[in-house]
Formats: C-alpha cells, sequence, structure tokens
C-alpha cells in the first residue's frame, strides 16, 4: 500500500467522525453506555469479517495485552464521556469541545522524547481554547449545572482520545487488526456498566436505529480501522491537520440539519478552535523539517 493511499484511508475517519455527533443525537434516547455497547458490538463484528476473510484470528496472539488494555480504555473511555456530553449539553457546543483532542495530540506529542515545544503550538492552543472559552462563557443565559456537567465532559473526552493517540505512536508495529478486540472489549465494558448504572432505553423511531446502525457501521466503526492505517502508514502531518476540519464539518452538519441554531458566536467558535489547530500543526511541521534526518 503506497502513502498516498494510506493517507486517503485515513481521511475517511476524518469525514465519518464529522458525522457523530449528528449521529449520536439522532441516537436519543438510548443512554451513553447502552449506545456505547450497541455500537462498538456493531464496531467489533466488522473486525470479525475482516479477520475472518483477510488475515485470520492467528495474527491477534502476537499482541502485547498491554495494547489491548490501552486501546480499549482509549476507545471506551471516549465515547462514553463524548455521548454522555452530547446528551447533557447542546450538541453542538459540547460537539466542538471535545474536538480540540487534535489540537491536544500538537500539544502533547510536542512534549515526548525527541520533540520540542514551540511558541506556535502554545499560540495555536490559546486561540483554540479562547474559542472553547467563548462557547461556555458568552451565553446570554446562564448556564445550568447539567449542561456545566456536559461541557465538562465534553473536556475530559477531548484529553482522552488525544492521550491514547500519542500513546499509541508506541505501538506503530501493532497490527490493525487489533482494533477488533479493543471494540469488542470497549462492548464488554459498556455492556456491564449499562446493567448496573443504567435504565435500558431503546430508540423511539425508525430514523433512531438507523442512527445507531451508522454510528456502529461509521464514526464508532469502521472510522478506527482507517485511522490506524493512516497513521501508521500514510501522511500523519496531513491527516492531522485533516482532523481539524471535523468540528467544522460537524457543527455545520447539526446546523444545516436544524439540530443546533446558526449563530454568530457558534461560528466564531468553530473557527477559533480550527484556526488555532492549524497554527499548531504548522509549528509541527516546521519542527519536522528543521529536525535532521538520523541513520
Amino acid at each position: 500500500m503506497s502513502k498516498n493511499h494510506a493517507t486517503l484511508i485515513g481521511f475517511s475517519a476524518v469525514i465519518l467522525w464529522s458525522l457523530l455527533a449528528l449521529f449520536t443525537v439522532s441516537s436519543a434516547p438510548v443512554p451513553a453506555l447502552q449506545l456505547n455497547t450497541i455500537c462498538f458490538g456493531i464496531g467489533g463484528c466488522l473486525g470479525c469479517f475482516w479477520l475472518a476473510f483477510g488475515s485470520g484470528f492467528g495474527i491477534l496472539k502476537s499482541v502485547s495485552w498491554k495494547v489491548y488494555l490501552s486501546g480499549t480504555l482509549g476507545l471506551f473511555g471516549y465515547h462514553v464521556l463524548y455521548f454522555s456530553a452530547l446528551r447533557l449539553a447542546p450538541a453542538a457546543e459540547a460537539g466542538l469541545i471535545a474536538y480540540l483532542w487534535p489540537l491536544l495530540i500538537v500539544l502533547f506529542s510536542g512534549l515526548l522524547p525527541g520533540e520540542r515545544l514551540l511558541f506556535l503550538h502554545i499560540l495555536g492552543g490559546l486561540i483554540a481554547f479562547g474559542g472553547a472559552a467563548l462557547l461556555v462563557l458568552g451565553q446570554s443565559v446562564s448556564v445550568s449545572p447539567t449542561q456545566s456537567l456536559g461541557y465538562g465532559l465534553a473536556f475530559l473526552c477531548a484529553i482522552t482520545w488525544s492521550t491514547y493517540s500519542v500513546l499509541s505512536r508506541k505501538f506503530g508495529a501493532v497490527p490493525t487488526e487489533a482494533v477488533t478486540v479493543f471494540c469488542l472489549a470497549a462492548a464488554f465494558l459498556s455492556l456491564i456498566s449499562h446493567l448496573v448504572l443504567e435504565t435500558t432505553l431503546w430508540p423511539e423511531s425508525t430514523s433512531g436505529w438507523l442512527a445507531i446502525l451508522a454510528l456502529g457501521l461509521g464514526p464508532v466503526g469502521l472510522a478506527f480501522f482507517t485511522w490506524d492505517i493512516g497513521m501508521k502508514k500514510g501522511d500523519i502531518q496531513l491527516l492531522g491537520v485533516g482532523s481539524y476540519a471535523a468540528p467544522l464539518f460537524s457543527t455545520l452538519t447539526l446546523v444545516a440539519l436544524g439540530f443546533s441554531p446558526a449563530s454568530s458566536r457558534l461560528a466564531l467558535a468553530a473557527i477559533l478552535i480550527t484556526l488555532g489547530a492549524i497554527i499548531a500543526a504548522f509549528a509541527s511541521a516546521r519542527t519536522s523539517k528543521a529536525r535532521p534526518n538520523v541513520g
């Protein structure tokens, strides 16, 4: 597989993730852990089909339990927080805060051995966080405790996924097929947690069922496999910049379909978050070009 081909495959994950908020809102009133269970179950089944008709299940034996634990907790934690945030706070605002993860990936990776954190990294971070603050603090009415909790969960969501993504760099040799185990294990954890903590609720319409199916097949299924391929075999820098378009696509979709009202505040926040992330990515690109090749 060529580098350009792998990059295009990775970009498909960005497009799918831009629909995550739309499908999540459409799946109401299904609670977060129950939604996690169903969607990861679908995603895990996709992986099983791939293994059955591809490299076979034996390839999973070479993967360390530490990799399985890290991947499972990353997927499980991120989506529990994400689904919960969009149940408690306005979808567009909570979704944009959660989409601080591309920026945080750039900032966190700058602290890794061999990397440098430049002024532009910090500037980009301040601009993007300004956008997030505009969402929460710029409202004309007071934010309810429930909404505040939703915004807080969305921020934790961004931290969880960015941390998982940066740590996953240590496992570059792990086959993408391992994502199948991540999904199935996350589905199992979600099921146990749902039975203990939640009341089972099902979609109230056909569109709700279709939204859940779409979530499991796309943003909470296929996207993890294609993103993994792109990260390991494609142009990582280009994919990183491309991921910053997801919050804009997500917000525009919600507004266009009537799930969130259009406003100048929302538009400005989206622009600030995306602009800050691109500035940080540009700083990383400059650092990469300046670093001499070794060996």
